[in-house]
């Protein structure tokens, strides 16, 4: 069995991320971390190959920057790292995205299984998600919170999907394209020899020519990003008995005609 599993790196979720002069996104010198929600589907791909004597690949789809998630990928345990990368994919939409990771899976050939983490927290979408199982022609499984059984012989995979209304048990044959959520695991932590031999490794990066992929035409460009205006805040402190600032606040709202 062979997984693939696609990560990203994301500024840090404490990063104060701003526009700078020309335009550019900047979170000054904060550190780099491995998407959060990918954490789960790299230690749930480790899991699984074991579990099923198979392999692991992780793959991003991007800049040089995305070598830092990929790096962290290998110290936890995967066994393989690539990245995606052209000129083309610059300011990529979720499209071109999904037909560069589709393409790449292709290539590797022998990919049983898809993981993805539940979103990208830099972008706030899992659109490229959906898009990607679309691509493969595959299954698309999301919300996956438990994986209960993987047939290699058989070709099959039986999840659990967290929903809204509650949990759902689902079958499918493989290959299938899945996301995960915090509760399908707890991911581990790098060993120290884990990440030593990760910092040496070199990434490979294919093209779209490697990987024979031609990406669609987008129907929305970024043209530009702009810090949000400013907001002035006035902060008005209600003092009294719980009675007196319930009085006192009901006589705001209304003057606010906010009631």
């Amino acid at each position: 069995m062979h997984i693939a599993v696609f990560t990203r790196s994301t500024p840090d979720t404490q990063a104060v991320v701003t526009v700078s002069a020309s335009g550019a996104v900047t979170w000054g010198d904060a550190a780099l971390i491995v998407n959060p929600w990918d954490e789960y589907a790299l230690e749930e791909a480790i899991v699984q190959a074991k579990a099923a004597n198979g392999k692991t690949t992780a793959l991003a789809v991007g800049a040089d920057m995305h070598n830092e998630a990929l790096k962290h990928a290998l110290a936890m345990g995967i066994d393989a790292a690539i990245r995606i990368d052209d000129p083309a994919l610059t300011h990529a939409d979720g499209l071109a995205y999904a037909a560069a990771a589709a393409a790449a899976v292709r290539k590797l050939g022998d990919v049983d299984l898809v993981m993805f983490g539940r979103e990208s927290i830099d972008v706030g979408t899992d659109q490229h998600v959906y898009q990607t199982a679309r691509r493969l022609g595959w299954t698309m499984l999301s919300h996956v919170s438990k994986i209960i059984a993987i047939d290699a012989a058989a070709k099959t995979i039986k999840i659990e999907r967290l929903l809204e209304q509650g949990k759902q048990t689902v079958t499918a044959a493989l290959p299938v394209v899945i996301s995960v959520t915090k509760e399908i695991n707890e991911p581990r932590y790098p060993t120290f020899m884990g990440i030593r031999k990760a910092a040496k490794a070199q990434i490979p990066v294919w093209t779209l020519a490697d990987i024979g992929a031609a990406l669609p035409a987008s129907g929305a460009r970024v043209i530009g990003f702009k810090n949000l205006p400013a907001r002035e805040v006035k902060l008005e402190l209600i003092e009294g008995t719980p009675e007196e600032m319930a009085e006192k606040l009901l006589d705001r709202l209304i003057e606010e005609k906010v009631l």
